[in-house]
């Protein structure tokens, strides 16, 4: 998986993961749900990386 979009997938899950504890904590559930999304987002990127990387192999 190339670097780059490893440390990018990295951070969106781990930004969606501030962002939906910082939603639950406030009662924000708008950005709670912006931060489960964002995980998912992470989650997906990552997925499709290593699906690439099967495939180059």
């Amino acid at each position: 998986m190339s670097g780059d979009k490893k440390a990018k997938a990295k951070a969106e899950q781990a930004k969606g993961k501030v962002k939906e504890a910082a939603g639950r904590a406030v009662g924000n559930e708008s950005m709670e749900a912006k931060g489960r999304a964002e995980q998912a987002k992470g989650d997906a990127r990552q997925a499709k990386e290593k699906i690439k990387d099967v495939f180059k192999h």
